[in-house]
C-alpha cells in the first residue's frame, strides 16, 4: 500500500528534512569547488584532459559536472530565498553574495598577480597599462562577465613559450554570468507571485527546458551535450557578455531542477533506494550517454539525498564559514600563476597540493575580509519616512541608526 511504501522506503519529505542549516549542503558545495580545482589541475598544469572526460565519452568532465551540481544547489537555496524575501531585498542579498568577492578577485588578478608576472617576464612594467591591460580587464569584466580573459597578453605569450596551456587568467569565472541570470529569473518569478501562488509554472519551465535538452539529444548530439550546439545564436544582454544559448538551456535546466525540488519539497520523499538508484543512473549515463537528459536530474536528487542523509558530523562543515565560493573563483587563477612560475615541474602531486594550499589561503581571506563583511550589510535598509538632515536614515535590524554612524554598526544576520 502507498502508506506502507512511505513508511518503509522514505525517511520523510525534503520539506521536513532539508531545513535551516541542519544539512550537509556546506560540505557538498566545498566538495564541488574542490572538484573544479582538481579537474583543472590536469589541463592547466600539464595540458591533458580533465578527469572523467574519457570516462564520459566527451560529454562532460569532473569540473563541468561540479558546475552543474552548483547550479542545482543554487536552484534550491536561491529559490527558497526568493520565495520568502521581497524582490528588492532578494536582489540585494544576491548582489552582496556574488559581486564583492568577484570584484576583489578581478582586482587581485589585474593589479597584484598580473604586474608581478609581467615584471618577471619583461623586467619592467613599461607597456603593462596598454591596450588589454589591467584597466581594460576590470572595465570589460566587472558586470559578472568574462569579455577579456588575459591581462596584457601575459598568458598568451606564456602559452606560446610553453609555460602554460591556457590563455585565460581566470577561466573559471565564465559560469557566474549564467548564475546571475538565474537570479534575475527567480526575481522575475517572485515579482509575479509565481513562487508562492503558481508553482506549477516552475514545473512548466523545467519541463520546457528539459524538452529542449531531450530534443537536442535526439539529434545525436548527446555525447558533447551543450558544448557542440554552435547552431544556436548567442543572447546579448547589456552589460553582460554574450550568453551562449545552449548554456542558458543546460545550466538553466540544472538550476530549474533545484528550483522544482524547492517548490515541491513537501512531495519529494527522502529515500535511500532512490538515492542509490540516482547514483547508478548518474554513473551509467555519464559513461554510456544521455548524461544531460537523465543523469543531471538523477544528480539533482542525489545531491539533495546526500545533503540530508550524510552523517550528522558533516553538517558542521561550512555552517559558519563558507569557503566554497572563494575556492571556485581563485582556484584557476592560482593554478595558472603556479604553472607560469614553473611549479608544475615538481609533478602532479606536488603541484596539486600547492595549488590547494594557496587557493585555500585566498578563499579564507576572501571569506573573512570580503564576503562575510559584505553579507553583514544584507539587512541594511532605508526607512520610508525616516529622514535626518543628511537624508534617509538606515534601519539595521529593528534599530534606527543615524546615517553618520550606520557604517560602524554591523547588520544583524
Amino acid at each position: 500500500m502507498p502508506g506502507d511504501f512511505t513508511l518503509r522506503w522514505s525517511h520523510g519529505s525534503v520539506g521536513e528534512l532539508l531545513t535551516g542549516r541542519n544539512n550537509s549542503l556546506g560540505l557538498l558545495r566545498l566538495c564541488l569547488a574542490l572538484a573544479v580545482v582538481l579537474s583543472h589541475a590536469r589541463v592547466l598544469g600539464y595540458g591533458g584532459k580533465e578527469y572523467l572526460h574519457s570516462f564520459s565519452g566527451g560529454q562532460a568532465d569532473l569540473g563541468k559536472l561540479a558546475v552543474y551540481g552548483f547550479f542545482v544547489l543554487s536552484g534550491i537555496l536561491v529559490t527558497r530565498s526568493g520565495g520568502r524575501l521581497p524582490v528588492g531585498r532578494f536582489l540585494w542579498h544576491r548582489v552582496l553574495r556574488i559581486l564583492p568577492g568577484f570584484w576583489v578577485c578581478l582586482l587581485v588578478a589585474a593589479f597584484v598577480i598580473a604586474p608581478y608576472l609581467y615584471w618577471r617576464v619583461h623586467s619592467t612594467l613599461n607597456g603593462f597599462n596598454g591596450p588589454r591591460g589591467p584597466l581594460d580587464y576590470i572595465r570589460v569584466n566587472w558586470a559578472v562577465s568574462t569579455n577579456q580573459y588575459d591581462v596584457a597578453d601575459i598568458m598568451t605569450r606564456a602559452r606560446s613559450a610553453g609555460q602554460v596551456h591556457n590563455t585565460a587568467f581566470n577561466g573559471a569565472l565564465w559560469s557566474l554570468r549564467y548564475e546571475f541570470l538565474c537570479y534575475l529569473a527567480v526575481a522575475t518569478l517572485a515579482f509575479a507571485g509565481i513562487l508562492t501562488r503558481a508553482r506549477r509554472a516552475v514545473l512548466l519551465i523545467t519541463v520546457v527546458l528539459g524538452w529542449l535538452v531531450v530534443r537536442q539529444a535526439s539529434t545525436g548530439r548527446y555525447w558533447a551535450g551543450p558544448y557542440d550546439a554552435r547552431y544556436l545564436q548567442d543572447i546579448h544582454i547589456f552589460p553582460f557578455a554574450p550568453f551562449g544559448t545552449s548554456f542558458v538551456i543546460y545550466l538553466g535546466f540544472a538550476f530549474a531542477l533545484g528550483a522544482l525540488i524547492e517548490v515541491y519539497r513537501e512531495r519529494i520523499p527522502v529515500s535511500d533506494p532512490l538515492g542509490f538508484a540516482s547514483l547508478a543512473v548518474l554513473l551509467g549515463s555519464l559513461h554510456y550517454g544521455y548524461l544531460f537528459t537523465v543523469g543531471i536530474p538523477a544528480f539533482a536528487y542525489l545531491l539533495v539525498w546526500l545533503a540530508i542523509r550524510l552523517p550528522a558530523s558533516f553538517r558542521r562543515v561550512g555552517a559558519r564559514n563558507d569557503y566554497s565560493y572563494g575556492i571556485y573563483i581563485y582556484g584557476f587563477l592560482v593554478q595558472q600563476t603556479l604553472a607560469m612560475l614553473g611549479y608544475n615541474r615538481w609533478g602532479m602531486p606536488a603541484y596539486l597540493s600547492l595549488t590547494l594550499v594557496v587557493t585555500l589561503l585566498f578563499a579564507v581571506a576572501s571569506w573573512h575580509l570580503v564576503e562575510r563583511p559584505a553579507m553583514r550589510l544584507k539587512d541594511l535598509r532605508f526607512g520610508k519616512d525616516r529622514h535626518d538632515r543628511n537624508g534617509p536614515v538606515p534601519v539595521i535590524g529593528r534599530r534606527v541608526v543615524p546615517a553618520s554612524v550606520a557604517e560602524a554598526v554591523p547588520a544583524q544576520r
